[in-house]
């Protein structure tokens, strides 16, 4: 058996996405030596069923017999979905590495998860392997991965053990209503505004796994583990997708990758203060700077 970390693909109605983010998942090194699981949700209407099918059609065509498949008669939601799918595999596997069907992959990609979820696999503190990083300038030269106390869901990696905690009741979430000291440390001091997509999404107005996991992880004051220059690039805010809007923010911005080579892991499993700031302040600009803070304040004010 392959002791390479499973790789759970995640597809919906979106062929052209999924052949995109198939063709680089194959150019990663280890791929080969990966066991696939795809899970593509059902259609929400009759419309949505040619797209269903298409998106079934590439999966096979692309990876054959040797992935294994789990396509939902019904329409599952993401959220049903990725949370199934995720506890599934961890139950069998203990680890996984999830890739949705917008994403595009640095050749890199699945060496750096592999050997992050090695390095990290009994370290309590450590939920999460995110491939993902945002564009910080100091960082382009930088070859050691960094650890951060937030989670992104653009190509990640988690164990059982960690995904144990996860919480689809967010015990707890009422306290970002009351709480402004937690607000503000849950929200990056103040730079993304978390706290918003939590309670929307517990009064019912949102549909997002992604949220109660940063819920559970900042609960248990946990850290995810970044690389210092993304290895995934996001094309799923083409309107194409149920999640990602906003005219002024940056986090697609196309990316050339060249080939990475081998990302050092840091020893100490701790948050280093001025990289944390270096992230944030980027993830303030890229999120649209004071453009975005202020839409966010009006969303916030009148429930839009």
């Amino acid at each position: 058996m392959s002791t390479l970390a499973p790789i759970v693909v995640f597809a919906y109605r979106r062929p052209d996405h999924l052949r995109n983010t198939l063709e680089s998942l194959k150019q990663c090194e280890g791929f080969s030596d990966s066991p696939v699981i795809v899970y593509c949700d059902g259609p929400r209407n009759a419309a949505e069923v040619s797209l269903v099918e298409a998106t079934r059609k590439v999966a096979k065509e692309l990876l054959g017999d040797g992935a294994e498949y789990h396509f939902s008669e019904e329409n599952r939601g993401l959220s049903r979905s990725v949370i199934t799918g995720v506890s599934e595999t961890l139950e069998r596997f203990g680890r996984a590495v999830v890739v949705e069907d917008d994403l595009e992959l640095n050749p890199g990609f699945l060496r750096y998860m592999n050997e992050a979820l090695d390095r990290y696999a009994d370290e309590e503190q450590v939920f999460q392997i995110s491939g993902y990083m945002f564009d910080v300038p100091e960082f382009s030269k930088v070859q050691q991965a960094m650890f951060m106390p937030f989670t992104v869901s653009w190509g990640w990696g988690t164990w059982k053990r960690a995904w144990d905690h996860f919480d689809s009741n967010a015990t707890g979430w009422e306290a970002v209503r009351t709480d402004a000291v937690l607000r503000k440390r849950f929200n990056l001091e103040g730079v993304y505004d978390y706290a918003t997509m939590l309670i929307r999404q517990m009064e019912g107005l949102r549909d997002s796994w992604a949220i109660r996991w940063y819920w559970a992880v900042f609960r248990e004051n946990g850290l995810v583990l970044f690389p210092p220059v993304t290895l995934v690039s996001n094309k799923g805010f083409d309107g194409s997708g149920s999640h990602g809007r906003g005219w002024f923010r940056g986090f697609s911005v196309k990316k050339n990758f060249s080939k990475v080579g081998s990302i050092a892991l840091p020893l100490a499993t701790r948050l280093d203060l001025e990289q944390y700031r270096k992230v944030t302040s980027t993830m303030w600009r890229q999120n649209g700077g004071w453009v975005t803070t202020i839409l966010d304040r009006l969303r916030r004010k009148f429930g839009s």
